[in-house]
């Protein structure tokens, strides 16, 4: 039950019989008006800027049109008051039975409510995506954190998903990775051993070189590079992606797809793409002019195979192929993002660092390019995450030799405050993540503040079972038996007013690509739960189970349940757990 769509179609019916009476003129777009919570909730319970949004194009005057919808929607039987705002704005408050039905909407269909059907095809979301180089480190941890959360969102709007990596394991940065696994293989054979400039430090390069000892015992010593250098490569990359494999799955995260870029260019897609481009003329030799500011790595002077992308809403035409003929690493991204096309993806999220802003426009009119306007790419940039411990920065992890791994933090704090916490703030805002905050019992810890309402529910529903053993206290009894009228407090109408909006947030969050917005609004309903427990306290009559008054503790029962239904499906959504007991 969405009491958002149904009354912005209530609104458009207004409209429409507006129209019909001559106060409106034929053919007004209704595409931009929408029905939303007001921002002061003193206001009402729904807010429209139909008569805004509309009057310039109608010739009219927006309170004058405000008035006339404004008529239309008091016929409404649920509607309990209707009042204009500011320049044109209608605020409705609604009949407390309308949130009595959202109550029951949750007790009958727990799994269904908050479900919303939005429109489009298959969507690819393409999330983490680290170099196989070594363990994942806590930057990549947010955006595979939010990746995760936006696929499940998309899910729960009716998308068809899915959830891919893809493997960086052609290029420079493989090949120095082996040359760090020979130096530890040397090691593990007892030979002269020495991390040279520029090779990886780490430690947990240390089991790689133990394993081609076991595989090939000293075999590799005698060969020159090039014939140890891809042996070396690729038990490195399998190794390696098998420990980011782990780490994934111990944050709670999968994919569907590892899509390989090694085999992208062994397969000729890339050479493929070059060939089609060519024969669509979306493909030049020419010269670009040297960029202001800072060159970027990929500009030459001189002669070279450019891509129109120009001509698709990009900045500049870009290089297909380098001076010594090999293809450029956006050639390489253009053709993956092709073979994603060709599997049927219609949207194409891909969730990257924050130091990749320079290659959105790009690739979104590569996209555009290679899929004849059919799909869409949106690329949502993870600012840095900043790690502290009581205020103070971490220091660097001696395992990994670089940085501080993922596998740490979870190790230290839990895989549902990481998860949580990654999604409690916008995914384009640098993050403060202090390990000795993310453990604190306090309000001000938000995971512990949402779980904790979670398992006070439980508490409540345990408490019922003791007062009254021999009753049915299960939701559908509760939907059947309860007399919700008697939920007249204020702290009551605040928890079923933010029931009500979870619908649509959900579908708000999914079409802006915002999952953090389910966090918020999950704080926003465990902060009024924990409020009204609180009153409680002081005045008895407001407790949720009374022993002596069996139809008000009915009423809370189900408003309680209602309240957990909808904290433990956000918090599965973002992929974290709803414990019955907090220890």
């Amino acid at each position: 039950m969405n009491i958002f769509a149904q009354f912005e179609a209530r609104v458009r019916e207004a409209l429409e019989a507006l129209t019909r009476s001559g106060t409106l003129p034929e053919g007004l777009d209704f595409g931009r008006v929408v029905v939303e919570p007001p921002r002061d909730p003193s206001h009402g319970d729904l807010a429209t800027n139909a008569a805004l949004v509309l009057a310039k194009e109608a010739k009219t005057n927006p309170r004058a049109l405000g008035e006339a919808l404004a008529q239309e929607l008091r016929a409404d039987e649920r509607v309990a008051e209707v009042s204009l705002a500011g320049p044109g704005f209608i605020n409705l408050r609604l009949k407390p039975q309308v949130f009595h039905e959202v109550v029951r909407s949750v007790l009958s269909d727990p799994t269904g409510f908050g479900r919303v059907q939005l429109p489009g095809g298959p969507v690819n979301v393409e999330y983490v995506s680290a170099n196989p180089t070594g363990p994942m480190h806590v930057g990549h941890g947010r955006g595979a954190v939010f990746g995760d959360a936006l696929a499940s969102l998309l899910v729960a709007a009716g998308r068809k998903v899915t959830r891919e990596y893809y493997i960086n394991d052609a290029g420079a940065q493989v090949d120095v990775l082996a040359r760090s696994a020979y130096q530890r293989y040397r090691e593990a054979l007892g030979e002269s051993f020495a991390i040279g400039e520029g090779l990886y430090p780490g430690d947990y390069l240390k089991p790689v070189g133990e394993a081609l000892v076991q595989a090939h015992g000293r075999a590799l010593l005698d060969k020159p590079e090039p014939q140890w250098l891809p042996i070396v490569r690729d038990l490195s990359v399998a190794m390696m992606m098998d420990v980011i494999r782990a780490d994934l799955a111990a944050i709670g995260i999968s994919h569907d797809v590892f899509f390989s870029e090694r085999k992208l260019h062994e397969s000729g897609a890339v050479g493929s793409l070059l060939e089609d481009l060519r024969k669509r003329g979306l493909v030049y030799e020419g010269r670009l002019p040297p960029p202001k500011g800072q060159l970027p790595e990929d500009w030459e002077d001189r002669e070279q195979t450019l891509f129109r992308t120009k001509d698709f809403g990009d900045d500049t035409d870009r290089p297909l192929l380098k001076s010594d003929g090999s293809f450029t690493y956006f050639a390489a991204d253009i053709a993956y993002h092709r073979e994603k096309v060709l599997r049927g993806a219609e949207e194409i999220i891909d969730v990257l660092g924050a130091d990749h802003g320079g290659y959105v426009k790009r690739m979104q009119a590569a996209v555009k390019a290679v899929s004849d306007g059919k799909a869409v790419l949106d690329v949502k940039l993870c600012q840095l995450v900043r790690l502290l411990r009581a205020g103070e920065p971490v220091k660097m992890s001696k395992r990994a030799g670089e940085f501080v791994t993922l596998r740490d933090v979870i190790d230290e704090v839990g895989r549902d405050a990481i998860r949580f916490m990654m999604l409690f703030r916008k995914n384009d805002a640098t993050l403060d993540f202090d390990l000795a905050k993310v453990v604190e019992q306090s309000k001000d810890n938000a995971v512990f503040y949402v779980q904790y309402a979670h398992a006070r529910v439980r508490s409540v529903q345990r408490q019922a079972r003791e007062a009254f053993p021999d009753a049915d206290l299960s939701p559908n009894a509760l939907y059947a038996e309860a007399d919700l009228s008697v939920l007249t407090d204020s702290g009551e109408a605040e928890m079923m007013r933010l029931i009500a909006q979870y619908p649509r947030v959900i579908e708000s969050a999914a079409m802006a690509h915002e999952p953090h917005r389910i966090a918020f609004q999950l704080y926003e309903i465990a902060a009024s739960l924990h409020g009204f427990w609180n009153k409680g306290k002081d005045l008895p009559q407001l407790r949720f189970v009374n022993a002596t008054d069996r139809k008000s503790t009915w009423a809370r029962l189900a408003l309680v349940e209602a309240v957990r239904s909808v904290l433990a499906d956000g918090l599965s959504l973002l992929g974290v757990s709803a414990p019955d007991e907090m220890r």
